[in-house]
C-alpha cells in the first residue's frame, strides 16, 4: 500500500493539481481552473495523435493476436518439432527493451543502407524510405508486432494447454479435422484470454511512445510534436517546459484509458469472468 501511494496515488494527485494551475515567470503559480483542459481539448495536435494511435491499434492489435493465436495453436497441436525451442525464440523479442528494439529496426530499415531497403531495391521496388511520413506508421506497426507477438502467443498457448485433453480427444474420435478443432472448438474456449489481450494491447497502443520517439531521430519531420498522445504530453511538459499543460493532457489520456478499462471490465463481467 505504501508503494502504491508513493508511486501511483501521489503522482496522480499531483498531476491533477498541476493541471489546474499555471506557472509564469512573472506572477508565479496561479489557479487557472479548467483552462489547461480546454487548451488540450481544442488542440488539433492532441486529437491527431489520438486518431493516429486508434488507427494504429485497429491494425496492430488484431494482427498481433491473430499471428500469436496461429503459432500458439500449432505449438499446442504438437505438429512442430522442437516447439519448446521455437516458443523461446518467438518470446525473445518481448524480452528486448523497446529502445533497443526500435534502434535495431532503425538500422535494419535505414534508407539506402539498411538490408531491407537494399533488398527491395534489388527486386526492382526502388528506394523505399520506411521513415517517410507515409510509411512511418506502418513501420512502427511492424516493430510493435515483432515485439509483442511472442508475449501474446505465450498467454494464448497457456490458455490452450488448460483445455482438458478429453475435449480434444472426443473431437478427434468424432473425426474432426485439425482446423475444425482449432477454430470451432478451442478458439471459443480461449475467448476470455483473447478479450484480455485485446484490452491490454489496446491500452498499450494508446501509450505508444518509445518507438516513435526513437525513430524521430532518423526522420524528425515524419514524427510530429503530437504524433501520439504520450509524445504530446512529453513534448509539451519536457520539450516546451509547460508542465501544467502537459499534466492536463496526461490526465485526459488517463481518463480515456480509464474509460476503456471500465468498458473492458464490463464486457468480461458480462461474459461471466467476474461476479
Amino acid at each position: 500500500m505504501l508503494a502504491l501511494a508513493l508511486f501511483m496515488i501521489v503522482p496522480t494527485v499531483y498531476a491533477v493539481y498541476d493541471s489546474l494551475h499555471r506557472t509564469r515567470l512573472i506572477g508565479g503559480t496561479t489557479y487557472s481552473g479548467l483552462a489547461n483542459y480546454r487548451t488540450v481539448l481544442s488542440s488539433s495536435q492532441f486529437w491527431d495523435g489520438v486518431q493516429r494511435v486508434l488507427l494504429f491499434g485497429v491494425i496492430q492489435v488484431p494482427v498481433t493476436i491473430a499471428i500469436a493465436f496461429f503459432f500458439a495453436a500449432i505449438f499446442d497441436a504438437g505438429v512442430v518439432k522442437f516447439d519448446r525451442f521455437f516458443r523461446t525464440v518467438f518470446f525473445m523479442p518481448f524480452a528486448v527493451p523497446g529502445v533497443v528494439a526500435a534502434m535495431m529496426w532503425s538500422f535494419l530499415l535505414l534508407p539506402h543502407f539498411g538490408p531491407y531497403p537494399q533488398l527491395l531495391k534489388a527486386v526492382g521496388l526502388g528506394d523505399v524510405d520506411f521513415f517517410s511520413s507515409g510509411l512511418i506508421t506502418p513501420t512502427i506497426i511492424l516493430i510493435v508486432i515483432w515485439e509483442w507477438t511472442g508475449y501474446n502467443m505465450t498467454i494464448l498457448y497457456t490458455s490452450l494447454k488448460a483445455i482438458p485433453r478429453e475435449v480434444t480427444e472426443a473431437a478427434i474420435t468424432d473425426g474432426a479435422r485439425l482446423s475444425t478443432i482449432i477454430l470451432r472448438l478451442k478458439l471459443p474456449m480461449v475467448r476470455p484470454a483473447i478479450i484480455m489481450l485485446l484490452f491490454l494491447n489496446t491500452v498499450g497502443a494508446l501509450q505508444l511512445f518509445t518507438e516513435p520517439s526513437i525513430l524521430a531521430a532518423f526522420q524528425p519531420q515524419a514524427v510530429s510534436f503530437g504524433f501520439t498522445p504520450t509524445l504530446f504530453v512529453y513534448n509539451t511538459a519536457v520539450g516546451s517546459g509547460d508542465y501544467n499543460l502537459g499534466a492536463a493532457a496526461a490526465v485526459i489520456l488517463a481518463l480515456l484509458i480509464g474509460v476503456l478499462s471500465l468498458a473492458a471490465f464490463a464486457v468480461r463481467r458480462r461474459n461471466g469472468e467476474f461476479r
